[in-house]
């Protein structure tokens, strides 16, 4: 089969190289611009959406989430007559994307961003990735899934495109990004304006964390906890449920009703519409917080 990566960003660039490597035939549909050149530069074919579509059995959609519908209802809908293939189910779930009825919807969803997801290839590691099927029109939609899966050496787990959606966008929201980012930027002004050191708090805040959730994710919660001192682990019990107790679990509960009632998309498009002035705004802020600072002092 003939696959077209529509797009030619971190994610798409290294699924596409991993597919190649494995063996398919990947084409690249590009918009003109830097991501073309490099695109041909690294010794695809690369032709523009419409075309690369039309002669294509998997259409990969891997283009940032508000740019999708545009490209799909411009350049991919009419000419259309392969699968249809994504990496979020985010257009397809708040029905951004509505596909017809006769082709295959599936998509490959890798846990890891785009570096990782080449580097593992090359390492010959595997990471997981969430296998999905919205619709099965020829009855072979898992098996296409599949080839792309085996492709990029992922490890499939499968679940449908809503759980995906949902879940992905929960846990940026409440743990991955938002949770995390604030866990640290307060705990850290909370030591700064205590009048510790810079340095320590970005010690405490971030530098051990990646040791902490490299061992987590090794050992697991309950073995970490045995590899820990007993003052940590006297003090993540007795301390830790009073700073994320059940009021924050329930702030979790209606962030998820945001994301499944379809109300954070909503707002998110809006955002989107004007150009992310709420991103930059807050990304100048996060730019100056005290632990940027911190971490640019000990880092030269």
């Amino acid at each position: 089969m003939k696959i077209c990566v529509v797009g030619y960003g971190s994610q798409a660039r290294a699924q596409a190289q991993n597919m190649r490597d494995s063996g398919m035939d990947v084409i690249i549909g590009q918009r003109p611009g830097k991501s073309f050149e490099m695109a041909k530069e690294e010794k695809f074919e690369v032709m523009p959406v419409s075309d690369a579509v039309k002669i294509s059995d998997i259409i990969y959609i891997l283009l940032p989430d508000e740019v999708q519908k545009e490209v799909y209802e411009k350049e991919i809908k009419d000419n259309l007559k392969g699968a249809l293939c994504f990496s979020h189910g985010f257009n397809i779930v708040f029905k951004q994307i509505i596909p017809p009825k006769d082709v295959d919807v599936i998509m490959v969803a890798p846990r890891s961003n785009g570096k990782e997801v080449r580097d593992s290839y090359l390492q010959n590691k595997k990471i997981p990735a969430m296998l999905c099927v919205h619709q099965d029109f020829s009855r072979k939609a898992k098996e296409k899934a599949k080839q792309i899966v085996d492709a990029n050496k992922f490890i499939p787990y499968e679940c449908t495109f809503e759980q995906e959606t949902y879940e992905d966008l929960f846990s940026e929201q409440n743990i991955l990004c938002g949770g995390l980012i604030e866990l640290i930027k307060k705990s850290s002004e909370v030591l700064i304006e205590a009048g510790y050191p810079e340095e320590m708090a970005y010690f405490g805040a971030i530098y051990e964390l990646k040791h902490v959730i490299n061992l987590i994710n090794e050992k697991g919660l309950a073995k970490f906890n045995e590899i820990i001192s007993n003052t940590a682990e006297y003090g993540e019990y007795t301390v830790g449920p009073k700073i994320i107790d059940d009021s924050v679990k329930q702030k979790m509960k209606e962030s998820l009703n945001r994301i499944e009632s379809g109300e954070f998309t909503k707002e998110y498009l809006e955002e989107a519409k004007k150009n992310f002035p709420t991103i930059k705004k807050m990304r100048d802020l996060l730019a100056k917080h005290p632990i940027e600072k911190a971490r640019n002092k000990v880092k030269s």
